[in-house]
């Protein structure tokens, strides 16, 4: 019980990362009239306001990830110690159970350092985005520890990945390659829901199938590979307005059939497009080919004189589409964001990370009388 429970916090956080990422990256645009959608899709620093929450019915547009995330991590965290004060005699599950709730822990950690412009753990002190990713990297390494322990293959492909994805974040390049490496082909781990209840339902099958509430944006649209259209992003043209009854709804084709269709969490496409970022030559281009067979995609074709981290970039915008990766790809090669007046005449605010929210600043005394990073630390 207290693994599941923990383990679900998690899943119900990353159905909030998934959709919000897509709306603060410009992957979709908003097509519904809720303030918070529009807020969100502003990029308003009113998003502050918005902690997210995994108790949204199906007539809420669900943004926002900080709030579900710190839930999970907490609950992650108290099952742990819990499960370490039994013995194999007692719970024969126990390395098992240990080396998953790690695993999950690492990654809160990851990508909360991924959205949020900065951090506070457990109504502590405000850190900065690099040692949260500090920290996750600590968490992978004892993940792939008691992943080796409990003798679980899928944990510690699970565990590479998401160590991959940390190390570069932080930088650390050649740590991320050497991690990257270590995945086997098509490797593949999901974060899975059902139709059991709502707050389990796959939110973006519920926001681009049940409510129309998000449409892919034309950056996402009509993208072809030799002539033909590109099977990453498969998009819809609907032909009809959404609930904003302003938005023509462009509807992803990725996430089909129910409401029970999970979400891919980490896979060797990912590790194969971290080496193709952290190589150069002919190993740069066997990775971009090798993510590319993942998903049936003929081989690339480099232009002369092609700028091969844009190529990397583009590849990886692609190949990712829906997966919650673009916030931070923009982030970390410094991407802009959009400015001006979105679709609905809204003026764009300043947003690209999403600092602290209220309900966070205004109750941790360490957050009190300081300033609350707008802008990525």
């Amino acid at each position: 019980i207290l693994v599941s429970t923990a383990l679900g916090e998690f899943e119900c956080a990353f159905n909030q990362w998934v959709p919000t990422v897509g709306i603060l990256t410009g992957e979709y645009w908003d097509s519904n009239a809720f303030v918070d959608g529009n807020t969100w899709a502003a990029l308003s620093f009113q998003v502050n306001t918005f902690p997210g929450s995994c108790n949204n019915g199906l007539q809420t547009t669900s943004f926002g990830f900080y709030a579900p995330f710190q839930t999970a991590r907490y609950t992650i965290e108290n099952a742990q110690a819990i499960l370490s004060g039994f013995t194999t005699a007692q719970v024969p599950a126990l390395a098992e159970d240990l080396a998953q709730l790690a695993a999950y822990d690492a990654y809160t950690y990851l990508l909360l350092g991924e959205g949020m412009c900065s951090m506070t753990i457990n109504g502590g002190p405000m850190i900065t985005r690099a040692q949260t990713f500090a920290l996750a990297d600590t968490a992978f390494t004892r993940a792939l520890t008691l992943a080796a322990a409990a003798g679980d293959a899928d944990l510690t492909s699970m565990s590479y990945v998401g160590r991959a994805r940390t190390r570069l974040d932080l930088g650390n390049t050649a740590g991320a390659a050497a991690d990257a490496a270590q995945v086997p082909k098509n490797y593949l781990k999901v974060s899975e829901y059902s139709l059991s209840r709502v707050t389990r339902y796959n939110r973006m099958y519920l926001m681009t199938f049940t409510n129309l509430f998000i449409s892919v944006a034309p950056a996402y649209q009509g993208l072809t590979v030799n002539g033909s259209p590109d099977p990453r992003v498969p998009v819809k043209n609907l032909g009809i307005l959404g609930p904003d009854n302003l938005t023509t709804v462009w509807q992803q084709q990725k996430y089909l059939v129910s409401s029970a269709v999970p979400l891919p969490l980490a896979s060797w496409k990912e590790a194969e497009l971290i080496i193709a970022e952290t190589s150069t030559g002919q190993a740069q281009i066997d990775a971009i080919n090798a993510a590319r067979s993942a998903q049936n995609v003929a081989a690339i074709v480099i232009p002369p004189g092609a700028n091969m981290d844009s190529v990397v970039v583009e590849e990886r915008r692609r190949a990712m589409f829906s997966e919650g990766t673009r916030l931070e790809d923009m982030l970390r090669k410094k991407i802009p964001f959009p400015t001006g007046q979105n679709h609905k005449l809204a003026i764009y605010g300043p947003t690209s990370c999403v600092p602290i929210p209220l309900v966070e600043s205004q109750n941790n005394p360490n957050l009190q009388n300081i300033t609350i990073p707008t802008t990525p630390q």
